[in-house]
């Protein structure tokens, strides 16, 4: 099913199904068609399956028990055992270190029945340059995948909201931190402010004080009195519940602090962060002035909870929404399906759920796929689950005050070192109204990360909702790659003109 650009006519038949991403969603999907009888191949990122939820230490470091790390293990331990199973078998082919960078519709075929799935092989993107410098080094391969049905599962991404010093070193995403304790059982520092707004902070703040480090307090933006308009909602997922007094418990158990509408303003330090301002916030989270205080630490975790990550299937042209935290999800129907005939998605791609919302998502696209009726029990978990983090994601949601804390000198786009001062320049005297246009004006977003790091600031400094952004590279790719493509044209979506592998050779706005 994988195969080389160069390969001819002999290449191997399309998969049925091709999952792309091995987090929750990928893996249950994965392993559940393939037990329906689809042929099936699964493309992750990663080294091995689990994607960021399940993210645990590689085998050399040792680790006696990975799962103490996370909670939900065993539901992530059977899904593993039957992937191998399925791969034993042959109806399953894993792929890891595969970054998908596009998807587009196989030649000749009813729309919707045939994809040709591109992507770079690989530890990393680096890997290229290195190898030019250093013989020894690996460079990275092209592979191709075809399939007669897609199930994006593709995760999110941490949303950061810049402060004056988050530059500094020491200053970490929240869900980084928890990722290097996860995957090389190490800290961030010996004293970890997390910081931030959403329940990540919880988790990462226990993990942390469990694993050692010194956590004075969680800074919590918003206010957990937002929880109180959805009580039935509460009450209808008592696991939830359990989970969060779970959390609260451990940081009384560690002696950690929690401060509610509260927010780190700025860090300081000089060659590392060595202390952070805290402030009080108003209801549009503008900070409260005479309420800032100075906590000291040498780390701090930081997050407002996650984007979902949709470059492939806006790349696609698949329609999006708002949800209630003010991202962009993809608009699903109750299969699991998109507005693209063929490609299919689950987990967080539809909004911020979780893992076991994304395991119950994942299951319900398989059988859809293999068209087969869904289990009542799925959807009701679905349904349940979708309505809590439809409260969560609404209690958490950032105020438009939050860029009351930015001085003028604040890089908002790291990549490009583009300060808060240009781009209310671009938007005050330039007639900036949207996100692009600040782009063009600025370069905010045009840098390595393509505006990961930076988007959602650049869009509320520009007055905007943040909007779908597509491209037709969804991650860096070495031009080589490219130019080994074959010509051909691939058929378009219906109602599109014809769309093959894109013909914009350089990483979009470069």
């Amino acid at each position: 099913m994988p195969t080389s650009p160069s390969d001819g006519p002999a290449a191997p038949a399309p998969a049925d199904l091709a999952v792309v991403g091995a987090g929750p969603a990928g893996l249950a999907a994965a392993v559940t068609a393939a037990g329906l009888g689809l042929r099936v191949v699964l493309l992750d990122s990663g080294e091995c399956p689990g994607g960021q939820f399940y993210r645990h230490p590689a085998p050399g470091l040792g680790a006696a028990r990975p799962e103490a790390l996370h909670h939900g293990w065993a539901a992530f331990a059977s899904r593993e055992a039957a992937l191998r199973e399925h791969e034993e078998a042959g109806r399953i082919t894993y792929l890891p270190l595969h970054h998908v960078w596009t998807v587009v519709p196989g030649q000749g075929q009813e729309p919707g029945r045939s994809w040709t799935l591109h992507a770079v092989v690989g530890p990393g993107f680096t890997a290229d340059a290195h190898a030019d410098a250093d013989p020894g080094a690996t460079a990275t391969t092209a592979a191709t995948v075809r399939a007669g049905a897609v199930l994006l599962a593709t995760g999110a991404y941490e949303r950061q909201l810049p402060f004056p010093g988050w530059t500094l070193p020491g200053v970490v995403g929240a869900g980084g931190a928890q990722a290097m304790l996860k995957s090389g059982l190490v800290l961030p520092g010996k004293r970890v402010v997390v910081a931030g707004s959403g329940p990540l902070l919880l988790a990462v703040a226990g993990s942390l004080a469990a694993a050692g480090a010194r956590v004075p307090v969680v800074v919590e933006a918003a206010s957990y009195t937002g929880y109180a308009r959805h009580v039935p909602t509460l009450l209808r997922n008592p696991a939830k519940l359990v989970e969060g007094a779970t959390y609260g418990s451990a940081l009384l158990r560690h002696g950690v602090r929690l401060l509610a509408r509260h927010a780190v303003t700025e860090a300081h330090g000089t060659g590392r962060v060595e202390a952070v301002t805290v402030a009080r916030l108003d209801r549009d989270w503008r900070p409260v002035a005479g309420t800032a205080r100075r906590i000291p630490c040498d780390a701090v975790a930081v997050g407002h909870g996650l984007v979902p990550q949709l470059e492939l299937a806006t790349g696609l042209g698949c329609a999006t929404l708002h949800s209630p935290d003010g991202t962009v999800a993809l608009e699903l129907d109750p299969g699991q399906r998109t507005s693209v005939p063929g490609v299919w998605s689950a987990g967080e791609t539809g909004g911020i759920g979780g893992a076991q919302l994304a395991l119950a998502e994942g299951e319900i696209a398989a059988h859809a796929i293999a068209g087969r009726p869904v289990p009542a029990r799925l959807v009701r978990t679905r349904t349940r689950l979708r309505a809590f983090a439809a409260a969560m994601a609404g209690a958490h949601r950032s105020g438009p005050g939050w860029t009351g804390w930015l001085r003028e000198d604040t890089d908002v786009c790291r990549c490009e070192e583009v300060p808060a001062s240009r781009i209310r320049e671009a938007v005050e005297d330039l007639g900036a109204r949207d996100a692009r246009t600040v782009k063009l004006l600025t370069r905010a977003g045009m840098g390595w990360c393509q505006g990961r790091m930076c988007g959602p600031a650049v869009a509320a400094l520009a007055g905007e909702e943040p909007a779908p952004d597509r491209r037709p590279l969804s991650c860096p790719v070495p031009l080589r790659h490219l130019a080994s493509l074959p010509e051909e044209p691939a058929a378009g979506l219906p109602g599109e003109p014809a769309a093959g592998v894109p013909t914009e050779l350089s990483t979009p706005e470069r």
